[in-house]
Parts: C-alpha cells; sequence; structure tokens
C-alpha cells in the first residue's frame, strides 16, 4: 500500500517521465506536504485500512514550488560548517532544513542539501518568484542554488 511518484518534465510542451519511485523524495515532498489540508497521519490511516474512497482529501488549490539550496560543489566534494544568515528574514515561505547543525547559538551548513525553500502561490510562477526572493536574504560561503528553474519570470 502507498503511491508512486512520477518525475515528469515538460520538453516542447510534451510531457516526458524522467524516474518514477515508489516514494517521495525530497524536494518533491517539501512542495506537495504543504498543499494537503486534511490530516496526514488520518490519510496514512485511511490507506492501511483500505478505505482511501472514503477520505475527504482536501487540497490548497494553491501552486507549491521548492528550491533547495546546497553546498558548493555537491553533490562532489563540499565543506561543511558555513554559518548560515539571514533566515529570520524569511516570510511566506517554509524552510526545510536538511543539511544543518545548531553549533554554539549558530546554525551551520552540515551536508550537501542545505535548505529547502518552499512556498505557496496562486500558479507555478507566483510560487517560485517568492521562493527566490527569500532565497535572497539567505546566505552562507558558497552557497548554490538552480536560478533558471520555471524559464522566464
Amino acid at each position: 500500500k502507498g503511491f508512486i511518484f512520477l518525475g515528469l518534465i515538460k520538453v516542447d510542451e510534451e510531457p516526458y517521465m524522467i524516474e518514477y519511485n515508489v516514494r517521495m523524495g525530497d524536494p518533491e515532498t517539501e512542495a506537495v506536504l504543504p498543499r494537503i489540508q486534511s490530516d496526514l497521519v488520518s490519510l496514512f490511516n485511511a490507506v492501511h485500512q483500505g478505505k482511501l474512497n472514503e477520505f475527504d482529501l482536501e487540497i490548497d488549490k494553491r501552486a507549491g514550488v521548492t528550491v533547495m539550496l546546497v553546498s558548493g560543489g555537491y553533490p562532489e566534494e563540499f565543506e561543511r560548517g558555513k554559518e548560515i544568515s539571514g533566515l529570520e528574514n524569511v516570510e511566506d515561505s517554509i524552510l526545510y532544513h536538511g543539511g544543518t547543525k545548531l553549533e554554539n547559538g549558530k546554525i551551520l551548513t552540515n551536508g550537501g542539501r542545505v535548505l529547502a525553500v518552499t512556498s505557496l502561490g496562486e500558479d507555478f510562477k507566483e510560487a517560485l518568484k517568492k521562493s527566490y526572493q527569500n532565497i535572497e536574504k539567505i546566505s552562507f560561503d558558497r552557497i548554490y542554488y538552480r536560478s533558471e528553474n520555471g524559464g522566464e519570470l
């Protein structure tokens, strides 16, 4: 019991499947879960009990977008222990900590995938714009993220 995740890409207005999994990874999870308005545990219980058809799944109609902030060099060699600043300035986005640690009151990088910045918007482009606006408030040495997501904004 569970679900299948299909990773799709649009090429010349045609969809192509680039991957599929029987689980969700990140950043897919970070973009999907904030849109689920129903109780997640109740949803999982309905799946387990074979009563998904009886479950009232409520989904936020807004689009969800996640942009990953990674350590420079990832997925190859990268350094840890870089201080992250600006997190307190993020507004109207959700920050998911992946490769971070708290040390002596400071948040430091501690992995390749450091933070996921998730935003909701009326459409994909609005949500993506919010994530990028908040990313501009965050800094750490050798921060990297893909800036070409979504094409022209």
